[in-house]
């Protein structure tokens, strides 16, 4: 795959991507919308850190995904995005992601210099997103997704998670629908060689069935195209380890580490620094040859 001139070969070793949050209620804790700062120049320092630690790809998004978020309307994504993403592109070379399911702020995107769009709906909230990333012959994510407000439950110190989601068969169901997305973009003249799968850890899937997507990962590998894993301080590890988002790094550290073991290409993260480090020492350990 081609991202900004460069040439990602699966398998050689993990590429990370680095999350920019312009929201005021991420669940995570790094939203950089907020009174005292300035949007653009917080992502700009936050993006100079990843870079210089080594980042591949900064994901750019402003609408918080967590279970319970109010969604934001177009008017008000394009102006958290667009400016960032232009400010982004005139400072670094460093390829950029747009996380967004709406075409018209993929499509403004990717005029303002991004490289990648990354829908959490899997085409499916948004018919018109296939035909932009056909047109721009961008990489695009394609994400497993069974959200639902009926399923969120909320705690104040752990925050959001998914209860009683129904499965028939929980990888077979992921594979299914993840092939249905597939199938969107192929009718839209996407070719394989642009498509990237992501299971959506933590998108209507409970703590058990977060844990069994990561350890059965090779499952959904074997369909043959690249996996982006994202478990950066996910609930799953909040009501797993009793702990708070900002005390996770070790927990995302273990679910990165098992991805990489299970398959995955890539990994989304908040904690760029470590999880590089995560990254190098288990692909020296799974990708000697």
């Amino acid at each position: 795959m081609v991202v900004r001139g460069q040439t990602w070969v699966w398998g050689q070793r993990t590429y990370v991507m680095g999350i920019l949050n312009i929201t005021p209620d991420s669940f995570s804790g790094d939203g950089l919308l907020t009174a005292s700062l300035d949007a653009t120049q917080a992502a700009l320092a936050q993006a100079e850190r990843f870079v210089q630690a080594g980042v591949d790809i900064l994901d750019v998004g402003a609408e918080s995904t967590r279970p319970g978020a109010q969604p934001v309307s177009p008017e008000q994504e394009l102006s958290r995005v667009l400016p960032v993403v232009r400010a982004l592109r005139e400072r670094f070379d460093t390829p950029i992601s747009v996380d967004t399911y709406r075409a018209a702020t993929a499509a403004a995107a990717i005029q303002a210099g991004a490289d990648m769009i990354n829908d959490v709906w899997g085409l499916h909230a948004d018919p018109e997103l296939a035909g932009v990333a056909a047109r721009a012959q961008t990489p695009l994510i394609l994400m497993h997704n069974r959200s639902s407000w009926a399923s969120a439950e909320l705690k104040e110190r752990l925050g959001g998670r998914y209860v009683g989601v129904p499965y028939e068969n929980l990888i077979g169901d992921v594979r299914r629908e993840l092939l249905e997305s597939v199938a969107l973009a192929h009718a839209a003249g996407i070719s394989d060689g642009q498509i990237i799968l992501d299971p959506g850890i933590g998108f209507g899937k409970t703590t058990e069935q977060n844990l069994e997507l990561v350890d059965r990962l090779q499952e959904l590998r074997d369909l043959g195209y690249p996996i982006l894993l994202g478990p950066s301080r996910k609930s799953f590890i909040g009501y797993t380890l009793n702990l708070a988002p900002d005390q996770r790094i070790e927990g995302t550290a273990a679910a990165v580490t098992v991805g990489i073991c299970r398959g995955a290409d890539l990994v989304r993260v908040h904690d760029v620094e470590y999880m590089l480090r995560v990254t190098r020492m288990t692909d020296a350990i799974v990708r000697r040859n």
